[in-house]
């Protein structure tokens, strides 16, 4: 099968005058969505710290000395209760993600739990936890799980720089799994890591040339944390940032990008011009993960300044969808 993108091609994209680059993304975005609306998400840490991979961006890897304080799994009812939570403040979707390797056979049940009591609630379920196998997979959907996070991260040349616990190919054959399951994909990188635009292209390559591009491409913008390997890593510029969103549009016009990890050190103006190119999802709540997000306050006054409104649940599903 030829690939539907090159690198040549995405990089005419990226190039293009900023303008131009503004002007195609919006044409796309206003072809697949409401270009007014805002998908929100929440994202639990069920499981916290002592991960055993040693991705250098993580404070949860037990490869690190960092502030993040080591916690078992979440019972069930705080979860319920976190979740009941997040929809009254107007998320559509619930995302909760454990520091491991992988599941188990012995842990994955309580996760089942997890998404079934989640599901109850008429909210999108959605968990990341790390490298699956097919059989989980498998469970995962049976319990009622519609999304499943996992990022390649960065390009497959830069990959080795950042993790070398487990491969670029392993992460694909995870999302092989997921999609066996006919579990939906959410998918994406992160940006400021000491990568290239060429490497950030091509992470982008990767995910547009899947046989079905990722429903969701969380961008992430590198958070520093001390005690990791990336604290003292130069910040990507704020316009190569946008051009990316706004090449990811075009290139996956029909997934939703989500501004992911970072906006707490964003400024309003750089949010609100990846929206204008194309970003039309956030993560909504005070945490994510262990990294500091904006207040949801902060947010509504953001949303409000724009003119956006928050997706309602019955639409978040888009009909026009790869899904």
């Amino acid at each position: 099968m030829s690939l539907k993108w090159t690198i040549n091609g995405a990089t005419k994209v990226f190039n293009l005058p900023l303008p131009e680059l503004f002007y195609q993304a919006q044409t796309v975005h206003r072809e697949h969505f409401d270009p007014k609306s805002i998908q929100v998400c929440t994202l639990l840490s069920v499981k916290t710290g002592q991960c055993p991979e040693n991705c250098s961006y993580c404070p949860q890897s037990v490869h690190y000395k960092t502030d993040v304080k080591k916690e078992p799994l979440m019972e069930l009812q705080r979860v319920i209760e976190a979740a009941k939570k997040a929809k009254e403040s107007g998320s559509t979707r619930f995302c909760m993600g454990a520091a491991w390797r992988g599941p188990t056979d012995k842990n994955l049940p309580m996760i089942c739990d997890m998404v079934r009591e989640v599901k109850k609630l008429g909210l999108e379920t959605c968990v990341t936890l790390g490298l699956l196998k097919e059989k989980h997979a498998v469970a995962l959907k049976e319990s009622g799980l519609d999304y499943y996070n996992h990022n390649i991260d960065t390009s497959p040349d830069y990959y080795k720089r950042i993790i070398t616990t487990r491969t670029f190919e392993s992460r694909l054959q995870t999302l092989e799994h997921v999609r066996g399951a006919n579990i939906k994909v959410c998918c994406g990188g992160i940006l400021g890591m000491g990568e290239t635009t060429e490497d950030r292209l091509k992470m982008l390559l990767v995910l547009a040339n899947l046989e079905t591009p990722p429903e969701s491409v969380p961008i992430n913008k590198l958070i520093k944390i001390p005690g990791t390997p990336l604290e003292d890593v130069e910040d990507v510029d704020a316009f190569e940032f946008i051009r990316t969103i706004a090449t990811a549009r075009i290139m996956m016009p029909k997934s939703y990008i989500r501004l992911s990890a970072g906006r707490e050190n964003m400024s309003e103006e750089l949010q609100a011009l990846c929206f204008l190119v194309g970003a039309n999802s956030i993560f909504y709540g005070e945490k994510l993960l262990t990294a500091n997000n904006p207040l949801p306050q902060r947010d509504e006054v953001l949303l409000d300044k724009l003119g956006y409104h928050k997706e309602k649940l019955e639409c978040s599903d888009n009909s026009i969808n790869n899904m």
